[in-house]
């Protein structure tokens, strides 16, 4: 065809639904000033939404002429995350105000599931809606809910209810070491020994390989290791820091960066020195209201401090999608598409944002940076059990007496955690199960609380892992079927649709756990060993974990 034609017909912008005036306006004026770069298309439908309580046709046509985009690009943007509320001509818009309530599985033990139906019951559905939600990472404090921006721990229906009626839904920023408060104790001064060439590059890796930092993610990768790979491809360099922490049972993150967030920054800044990343890139999950105020106004303050060029880290927004964790999807998200998991080699080290290597990091890794460099290589590995390297913060809750955020070593054992970091079983409780690692590490039992909590070794071998070191205790009062079932529930509901393992794998798993009757075994196990080989990403291979220790530990409740 020829170019000139072709390129006459883009010129003509968004077909199909007519233009309507007034929506123009309104979106032109939320992005008077901004760039309109296609990287930040889910920027700008955070401000529709944030400002009128949905997507309506309208706005979404009026943001595709703005953008030069299809509608059916945005559409099919918007209608990927669970934040975003797509509203067709002639369709209903949402209720003001949103109500979510978390149904994982520590706040389903808590008794989310009759909170949910108290407030379907009590809530007027003209001026509010009440929604199921994943994980908040509000688990020690179950069941946990949200009042528009405002976070609930223990959350009841009365409470609910109350606080909807008086208004005043904007999240609450706890109390955390803020620029000036981390400065007064050296805050900030290795990153200027690391800069000025005080420190060197091979002194950080040499550092975090001798304190066997690992990725605290999820995956345990080296980290020093991990800046190598970067290092070793042609720049520009970028890097990310993955802050979406959805996996149900974590929270530990969110408890880090809501008390002293600028360790993780500063350990950031330090990493892209070492990689000689061009810009920082902060995806963080929207459950995390707080958390995101708090980011906000700590960058601007580096930059006021003239720490950081304006603009050098960069905060993203996450919009409701479990799979944006998963480290290339997440990717996809800072680029304003879809979290699709992408298809492995290449790894984002080499091929990542914007096609060029890329170093990405989870919150905790970070973390760790300062302490390690100041502290030496051999304090921080000696936090760690023999042979399991390092502190760790653990994510606990369920049905102990004391859960939380717990700094324990590396390798301890459930029963150690329990025992000696949680003040034991809650009272009438016998401990049963627990889930080493949230959702996708498995169930085991209780008769197998020796094993070291760590990646690879014993727990490996059991078909389980540590992952996010989320530790989520069940006890005699709780089903592992019925917790198997919220489990693969949550994974068939955020499965990204991408491959049908994994989308069909999930949904047929939930199936097959639903039936009555006695568990078709076979078809369990056939279906399972198709997820973990044919799944593109963690998501569907490791989504029936649980199902495998549910039928190899847990006979009895089938």
């Amino acid at each position: 065809m020829n170019q000139h034609v072709t390129a006459k017909r883009r010129d003509r912008g968004p077909k199909g639904r007519s233009l309507d005036d007034a929506a123009l306006v309104e979106v032109r004026g939320l992005l008077e000033g901004l760039e309109l770069r296609r990287d930040l298309l889910i920027e700008f439908l955070h401000k529709i939404q944030d400002t009128y309580g949905c997507l309506s046709a309208a706005h979404i046509r009026a943001l595709a002429e703005l953008m030069a985009l299809p509608q059916a690009e945005i559409y099919e943007v918007a209608s990927f995350y669970d934040h975003f509320d797509v509203v067709r001509e002639g369709e209903s818009v949402p209720a003001p105000l949103t109500i979510r309530v978390c149904d994982s599985i520590s706040c389903m033990m808590a008794g989310s599931e009759a909170l949910i139906s108290a407030l379907e019951n009590g809530a007027d559905p003209s001026l509010m809606r009440v929604v199921r939600a994943p994980c908040m990472g509000r688990c020690d404090t179950a069941p946990a809910a949200r009042v528009g921006d405002r976070e609930v721990d223990d959350a009841t229906s009365d409470g609910i209810l109350k606080l909807a009626s008086e208004g005043g839904f904007d999240a609450v920023v706890p109390e955390y070491v803020n620029l000036y408060a981390y400065q007064e104790y050296g805050g900030y001064g290795l990153y200027e020994k690391v800069r000025s060439g005080e420190i060197t590059t091979e002194a950080l890796l040499e550092a975090l390989s001798d304190a066997g930092l690992r990725g605290l993610g999820g995956a345990g990768f080296p980290a020093g290791k991990k800046w190598g790979f970067v290092r070793s491809y042609k720049g520009p360099r970028l890097m990310t820091i993955n802050g979406d922490e959805g996996e149900p049972g974590t929270f530990k993150d969110r408890y880090l960066l809501e008390s002293d967030p600028h360790r993780t920054l500063e350990g950031a800044l330090i990493a892209a020195h070492a990689v000689e990343a061009e810009r920082i890139y902060f995806y963080m999950r929207d459950e995390y209201p707080a958390v995101l105020e708090i980011l906000r106004a700590e960058i601007e303050a580096l930059e006021s401090a003239e720490l950081i060029e304006p603009g050098y880290i960069e905060l993203r927004r996450g919009a409701g999608a479990y799979i944006c964790g998963e480290e290339s999807a997440m990717i996809e998200s800072i680029e304003g598409k879809r979290g699709l998991p992408r298809h492995r080699p290449p790894y984002i080290a080499e091929v990542g944002l914007f096609g060029k290597p890329t170093l990405n990091h989870n919150v905790e890794t970070l973390w760790w940076i300062r302490d390690i460099v100041e502290n030496g290589a051999q304090w921080f590995a000696d936090q760690g059990k023999p042979g399991h390297p390092g502190p760790r913060s653990w994510s606990v809750s369920g049905r102990v007496k004391e859960p939380g955020v717990k700094l324990a070593p590396a390798g301890i054992t459930i029963r150690e955690l329990i025992d000696d970091y949680c003040g034991g079983m809650e009272d009438g409780h016998t401990f049963k199960a627990y889930l080493p690692g949230g959702a996708s590490g498995g169930i085991l039992p209780a008769h197998l609380d020796q094993v070291p909590l760590d990646f690879g070794g014993e727990l490996a071998d059991l078909g389980a892992f540590v992952g996010s070191h989320a530790v989520v205790v069940l006890s005699d009062k709780d089903s592992v079927k019925e917790a198997t079932l919220n489990l693969l529930r949550f994974f068939m509901h955020e499965s990204c649709g991408q491959c049908t393992p994994c989308r069909g794998g999930t949904e047929k798993m939930v199936a097959l756990l639903e039936r009555d009757g006695p568990l078709d075994e076979e078809a369990i196990r056939d279906l399972e060993a198709v997820m973990r080989d044919a799944s593109i990403c963690g998501l569907g291979q490791a989504a029936p974990n649980p199902v495998n220790h549910l039928l190899t530990y847990f006979k009895d409740e089938l």
